[in-house]
């Protein structure tokens, strides 16, 4: 009989799990070992530190084949990189009725928090073989503490950067050791945060551009400084078995771009011409992709590509995932400036609420 699963980080613990349990076992066609990744092809690689026009033409294009593409020269430090992958990794290390403190719960609605994709009951899906830890990050107007470790005082209102630094600020002297742990995670988020922003306005510009567009008009559509910014840290332990399971399963991104950074454990494969094409490490690049209502509003344009993670068996993958999205609200559908005749719109339009609904219920 099968014993009941917990997170995956506990299962692996200790070195006593030799086989997958079966709800980790993918069906025959999607395993790694009868899907292996192409030879030979790689993921375009693209330096922010080109002529303006050049940069602007090389995204527009990679973003039409391919989706995806590694970003060097981005301007975040190595060392703040670092620090994020640092405190993501500590928070794993917590002691696991401490992690458990942040559980979500999507069966409720709180999908913010840690949480792991084990599917349960009879359900004919595979589980993912990760855990994670998922929050908002922006705007500050929306961020629910209660998901973040150590929240703060519940009477304090925030609404800018400045708010939460002067928060943090005013209660660091009364924390005590532990408490100044989770400071540190925080005010390393909020440092990431901001020039995460940068980027992707830079990054939303130049495909505007590529489009023929005025260079803010993707970003108005996404709705403006409401966009609405998301971390995930995704832990993917040393798997027994990993040729007959997935980290996670093929999908493409809900919202507008993604933003990742990984550890030194490859994994991330994307699907291109008929087959996986796997993702190669190189220090401190960032991984970005296209995510569908980026697609949508290009009326197809720019590709938001299936991909999905393989394990390893003897070491842990992390990565580092910022997702950008519209509020709820926002209405997407193709722009009508790239509207003819012999280019009708490919998408309806919905709101961005109405869409996630489509997504994960059809």
């Amino acid at each position: 009989m099968e014993m009941e699963v917990g997170r995956v980080q506990t299962l692996v613990s200790g070195g006593g799990l030799r086989e997958l349990l079966a709800r980790f076992i993918r069906p025959a066609n999607e395993r790694p070992e009868n899907s292996k990744a192409i030879e030979g092809i790689s993921v375009p690689i693209v330096s922010l530190l080109q002529p303006a026009e050049v940069l602007m033409n090389e995204i527009s294009r990679v973003c039409r084949e391919w989706g995806f593409f590694l970003l060097t020269d981005h301007g975040i430090s190595p060392s703040l990189i670092h620090h994020l992958q640092d405190v993501g990794k500590e928070f794993f290390e917590l002691p696991q009725e401490e992690k458990e403190g942040y559980a979500n719960n999507p069966s409720s609605g709180k999908v913010e928090g840690y949480g792991s994709q084990i599917i349960g009951g009879k359900s004919d899906r595979s589980s993912d073989w990760i855990d994670y830890f998922f929050h908002l990050i922006w705007p500050p107007s929306k961020l629910n503490f209660a998901t973040w470790p150590s929240k703060p005082p519940s009477d304090r209102s925030v609404h800018s950067l400045n708010d939460i630094k002067s928060m943090y600020l005013s209660i660091f002297l009364s924390w005590n050791i532990n408490d100044q742990a989770f400071l540190k995670r925080r005010e390393v988020t909020e440092e990431y945060t901001k020039e995460v922003l940068k980027l992707t306005d830079k990054l939303l510009e130049l495909l505007s551009q590529g489009l023929g567009l005025k260079r803010e008009t993707l970003k108005s559509m996404l709705g403006g400084e409401d966009i609405e910014f998301r971390i995930k840290i995704n832990l993917y332990p040393p798997c027994p078995q990993p040729e007959l399971t997935l980290g996670l399963e093929p999908r493409t991104d809900v919202g507008a771009l993604t933003i990742l950074v990984s550890n030194e454990v490859p994994g991330l494969q994307v699907w291109k011409d008929g087959h996986w094409v796997a993702i190669e490490y190189i220090p401190d690049a960032l991984i970005v992709n296209v995510g569908d209502q980026i697609e949508i509003l290009s009326n197809g344009e720019y590709k938001s590509i299936l991909h999905r993670s393989v394990v390893n068996k003897e070491r842990t993958r992390m990565s580092w995932s910022v997702f950008s999205a519209p509020p709820l609200d926002a209405t997407i559908g193709p722009l009508s400036s790239l509207m003819k005749d012999d280019n009708p719109p490919k998408c309806a339009t919905k709101t961005y609420k109405e869409y996630r609904h489509y997504k994960f219920n059809k």
